[in-house]
């Protein structure tokens, strides 16, 4: 049986913080992969998915979002955006839309997230346990904080806070399927994460599920180190998600940008629109950002350039300018 979901709701209020000064600069979901803004992946993952209408919920510099979606659209799917004057958090932004979702299942994916999880196995686990919440899981480095019996499909503690005698093994990888009979959980106008609301609907006998994603990419873009990373990874693995299509990606540089044969572009380094790197140059895993100009002999390593102009004859590594 096909189980379909039509409705999404894409996080993009963040403020990401450990990735600035980048996000001075713009909102994390809009940072650009190899060009192709983050938060585009998750809505090209869902468009794959059968989703027909996004919410995205923006905070931080809410006219680069405003700018990024200037029809109301994307690829012909319709994106509404929904600015939060106060952060609300996952929680709240939740709530927040309640009456733009309706009565029915609804997808949360968060939009700092690059990845290629099979979108179709978290919702069939949904609707064939008959869940009020499916949480896609994964093991990663940044968390162990559920604890997800895997015979059952079930969430049985997060955090710790049903004192439950087994540790947790999973982390939430980002992405989950919500029953509408969430939104009388939720206070309105209220900063609130998703989390308590989780645990208070577990304590009260929800039928919280998971299911354990493992076998594909997952890109949690959380800081500087893990951006670059990214772009390291997926051009030593020529990675590209099977739901894009349309222009190639990734490509070393964006077609406006004038770079001198005597220079040398490798690992996961990108040169953005309008930019120019002179003669003699040396980019090594570094990402240069829109309007950006390398002077001759420079040498950049793990360097995020923002658009700025950088001095003939620098070295720098592991840094924002």
């Amino acid at each position: 049986m096909i189980y379909r979901v039509r409705k999404a709701f894409v996080l993009g209020a963040g403020l990401g913080t450990r990735l600035r000064p980048l996000t001075n600069l713009m909102p994390k979901p809009l940072l650009p992969i190899f060009g192709k803004p983050l938060i585009t992946f998750a809505l090209d993952h869902l468009r794959q998915a059968g989703i027909e209408k996004f919410w995205v919920n923006s905070h931080h510099l809410p006219a680069k979002f405003s700018a990024q979606f200037p029809d109301g659209k994307y690829q012909g799917t319709p994106l509404e955006l929904v600015h939060e004057a106060d952060l609300l958090e996952t929680g709240g932004g939740i709530k927040n839309i309640e009456l733009r979702i309706g009565d029915e299942p609804f997808v949360v994916y968060s939009g700092d997230l690059l990845t290629d999880l099979p979108l179709g196995c978290l919702f069939e686990e949904h609707f064939s346990k008959g869940n009020d919440v499916t949480l896609a899981l994964r093991t990663t480095e940044f968390s162990k904080s559920i604890h997800w019996r895997r015979e059952t499909g079930r969430v049985v503690d997060l955090l710790g806070a049903l004192r439950s005698q087994e540790p947790g093994e999973f982390d939430f990888a980002g992405i989950s399927v919500w029953n509408p009979s969430v939104f009388s959980r939720i206070p309105a106008a209220t900063k609130i994460s998703f989390v308590p609301i989780l645990i208070e609907w577990l304590r009260t006998g929800g039928k919280i599920g998971g299911v354990a994603l493992e076998e594909s990419r997952w890109f949690n873009l959380g800081s500087r180190k893990e951006y670059l990373s990214a772009h390291r990874i997926i051009a030593e693995e020529r990675w590209t998600p099977d739901y894009l299509c349309g222009a190639p990606w990734p490509v070393q540089a964006d077609p406006t940008a004038q770079i001198s044969p005597e220079s040398t572009v490798g690992g996961g380094s990108y040169v953005g629109a309008r930019c120019t790197v002179e003669g003699d140059v040396l980019l090594e895993d570094s990402v240069l950002f829109p309007g950006s100009f390398i002077s001759r002999g420079t040498t950049l390593r793990s360097c995020v350039v923002g658009g700025v102009r950088i001095e003939p004859g620098i070295y720098l590594e592991t840094d924002f300018v």
